[in-house]
């Protein structure tokens, strides 16, 4: 199957710049400045269905959360289904027999001409350049986190759902919990003081990370389109399983010892954005929203296990700093994975922190919460007793479920709430971590131009080039 795309002709994007709020003003006009040009078609308008109506739905990866995607879709029509594996294709065909099959998500796209709304759920690097088309062609967008593969993505796919009107939401499911609400009701009451400290760890990755690409090549599975699944990134030789003596006991947890797929790409900065992509996106979303954190000043390398060129270590610890933002003093967040945890809070009454989690330390308390933002709670937890809530602000989701959330949002209700507007820029902030991994210093950021002041070399990953044939 060819990997070029003919319908696709490159253009210039006219980017709003009227009735923004000023930080919507800056990304605008930062990316502006910076000439993008992507592959456009004349912008349809999107179409928005009646409550009453079914959404014809296109399911683009449709294996592991791309399964989960369907299922929480599964009250609209799943009209077609995308993989590049044709295993995963078939097992999920059983499951929707009536929709039609493809291996190229670039071709389902031309040819699904009555598709309202489409899933991401495939590898890192596949979500811009997938995203881009649909919404070139009016489609709603419910992508997988990270929303994007580089911070450069990040904000065009941002403007784009601007210009392009459509729905769109990133599947960080906690976003559309009862937990984070809560979280930030806490905060914004005072209920830990003014917070000057975020701390946010997980125990990923649970996939091989800090190794060198393996020598040599293997056959290319009958049921994987190997070129289709590398796509935008450079191309490179199919390897099944790592060499017996390689040391990759996480994969007894996850991966049964394969390299790239399914599962084990993760780890790989052609493919993936590491632990912190993975996880991050869940992990500091309470942080982001609760302290209102906006774009960084600086983010640095604390400290990691050896890094190696291809992919992110097996462990490491990342500090974000943040300026004074209305009443909010300035604050930092550093992100642990790997298993590595903050100082353990001497009012911490339970045994051992959860395997993921957040740590608010403000000059009137302390605070945590798990994964999603569950379970928020003041520390020494045997104070929750008395603590009285505060009355909920913020509108909470249906059943808590993220699928609804965006269903409604394209049958005319409110906007998703982790839309790309509230998505895109946290994306931005959660891949700088990983530009700080790759760099190894501390590095100072202007957000309005997309670049890191200190360090030209950072350029690179900011922004990376696309393989003849793909493009956003």
């Amino acid at each position: 199957m060819s990997n070029s795309n003919p319908s696709s002709k490159p253009v210039r994007i006219e980017l709003p710049t009227r009735g923004l709020s000023r930080r919507q003003f800056i990304y605008t006009t930062a990316l502006a400045a910076s000439s993008l040009a992507i592959s456009s078609y004349a912008a349809p308008r999107s179409k928005f269905k009646s409550p009453n109506e079914k959404l014809n739905v296109g399911i683009i990866g449709a294996g592991g959360k791309g399964e989960v995607d369907s299922n929480g879709l599964a009250s609209e029509n799943i009209v077609a289904l995308c993989d590049v594996d044709s295993d995963t294709l078939a097992k999920a065909a059983k499951k929707w027999p009536s929709a039609r099959l493809y291996r190229d998500y670039r071709v389902m796209l031309e040819k699904e001409k009555t598709l309202d709304a489409v899933t991401i759920s495939t590898p890192d690097h596949q979500h811009a350049p997938a995203a881009m088309q649909a919404m070139h062609l009016g489609r709603h967008i419910y992508c997988q986190k990270p929303l994007t593969h580089t911070i450069y993505e990040a904000r065009a796919l941002t403007l784009a759902a601007r210009k392009y009107k459509v729905v769109t939401q990133m599947g960080n499911q906690g976003h559309s919990g009862d937990g984070n609400r809560r979280l930030c009701e806490m905060i914004w009451s005072g209920a830990i003081g003014k917070v000057t400290e975020a701390h946010c760890w997980t125990n990923r990755p649970i996939w091989p990370q800090g190794l060198e690409r393996p020598a040599g090549s293997d056959p290319v599975p009958k049921n994987l389109d190997w070129d289709l699944w590398i796509g935008p990134a450079p191309m490179r030789p199919f390897v099944d399983k790592w060499p017996e003596e390689t040391n990759v006991t996480s994969t007894k947890r996850r991966g049964s010892g394969k390299v790239y797929h399914p599962f084990a790409w993760r780890g790989w900065w052609d493919f993936g954005c590491g632990a912190l992509g993975d996880m991050g996106c869940h992990v500091m979303d309470g942080a982001n929203w609760a302290l209102k954190l906006g774009a960084p000043t600086s983010v640095e390398l604390v400290d990691s296990s050896p890094i190696t060129t291809e992919m992110a270590p097996s462990w490491a610890i990342i500090r974000y700093q943040f300026p004074a933002r209305g009443d909010m003093p300035a604050c930092s967040l550093t992100w642990y994975d790997g298993g590595k945890l903050p100082a353990r809070p001497a009012e911490m009454e339970a045994e051992k922190f959860e395997e993921s989690g957040t740590l608010l330390i403000g000059d009137k308390g302390k605070l945590m919460c798990a994964t999603y933002g569950e379970r928020p709670r003041l520390l020494p937890e045997s104070s929750m007793a008395d603590y009285k809530k505060p009355e909920p602000t913020i509108p909470r989701v249906p059943d808590n479920d993220p699928y609804k959330d965006f269903i409604r949002a394209c049958k005319g209700g409110p906007a998703a709430c982790s839309n790309f507007d509230v998505s895109g820029p946290f994306t931005e902030t959660v891949l700088l971590g990983n530009l700080a991994l790759r760099i190894g210093k501390k590095l100072e950021w202007d957000s309005a131009k997309m670049r890191v002041k200190n360090c030209k070399e950072a350029d690179q990953y900011i922004r990376t080039k696309y393989r003849k044939g793909w493009s956003i």
